[in-house]
């Protein structure tokens, strides 16, 4: 765990740090310039970018949550036998970053059963969480809790409870909740209330876009004023400023992925020195709904 401490609520509550573990080109925003069957043909930077999260990790003491994509684990074995050996929780991100809104329930039920199944094996450790790809669980498949139960997983984190154009559940629970009678729980990413409205601040890439104090404050906010944990979450390829550029994207696009990779690193240093954090399963334990979360040391 690492992290300030001291009376400031602030400063002792225990906040959840994720990434999601998938290569440059296996974000939703390129899927209709890069299709999966091009995956192989692109040179790989996703083992030497969350090694270097793993780096930075070890240097500051912070242990974290990796949701992790099959399509990943069976290519770098040794990478997931790393997150695990240093003390990280591995989770799972699905297999090839397929929306749950594109499956059908038994579609969904082989890819988290798959990738559950290869993540446990190479890492050794219990696979219980899990994130869809861009959040994709929602009002019209709440379905997914039920399949998620049944295979043996114990809470999710794939709702964003804000309107995006991409993603978002504006009317769901801005704190754990249990969508359905399966006993799952949903640890939505976190928002802050502002003029009857959430607004997004659990990092991607806002916490790119907009200056770092807007998250600081964020966070801050929701630690004193709502006595709550904070989930941040980001990728690995926002550590790599040298990336290669994808070409045929919208300015919009491209904007979202490139702006400010060079100013990443720094910022998340930032965040690891003014906020205390540790694994998704410790700071909200799955019986439970990580209320007042705080520990020492």
């Amino acid at each position: 765990m690492t992290g300030p401490s001291g009376d400031d609520p602030s400063l002792s509550i225990v906040n959840a740090m994720t990434i999601d573990v998938e290569d440059f080109f296996q974000v939703q925003a390129f899927a209709g310039r890069v299709s999966r069957d091009e995956w192989d043909s692109f040179p790989s930077r996703v083992e030497r970018n969350t090694g270097r999260a793993l780096d930075i990790y070890a240097e500051t003491g912070a242990k974290a949550t990796f949701f992790t994509l099959g399509w990943v684990a069976r290519r770098f074995p040794g990478l997931i036998r790393r997150i695990v050996d240093e003390g990280h929780e591995l989770a799972s991100h699905g297999w090839a970053h397929h929306l749950v809104t594109d499956q059908t329930a038994d579609e969904f039920r082989d890819d988290i059963r798959r990738t559950k199944a290869l993540l446990e094996d190479l890492g050794g450790a219990p696979v219980t969480g899990f994130r869809a790809a861009t959040f994709s669980i929602g009002r019209g498949n709440l379905w997914a809790y039920d399949v998620l139960a049944e295979e043996g997983y114990l809470y999710s984190s794939s709702v964003y409870p804000i309107a995006h154009d991409l993603y978002g559940m504006p009317e769901a629970p801005r704190f754990p909740f249990r969508p359905t009678a399966a006993p799952v729980l949903e640890i939505p990413l976190t928002t802050v209330r502002l003029g009857g409205r959430n607004l997004p601040c659990s990092g991607g890439g806002y916490f790119r876009l907009l200056p770092y104090a807007v998250s600081r404050g964020a966070f801050r906010r929701v630690n004193r004023a709502d006595g709550r944990p904070c989930i941040f979450y980001y990728h690995p390829w926002e550590l790599d400023p040298d990336q290669p550029r994808v070409g045929g994207l919208s300015a919009k696009s491209r904007f979202r992925h490139y702006h400010n990779l060079h100013r990443m690193e720094g910022r998340l240093r930032s965040l690891l020195a003014q906020f205390r954090w540790d694994r998704m399963d410790r700071v909200f334990p799955s019986d439970g709904d990580g209320d007042n979360r705080k520990r020492d040391g």
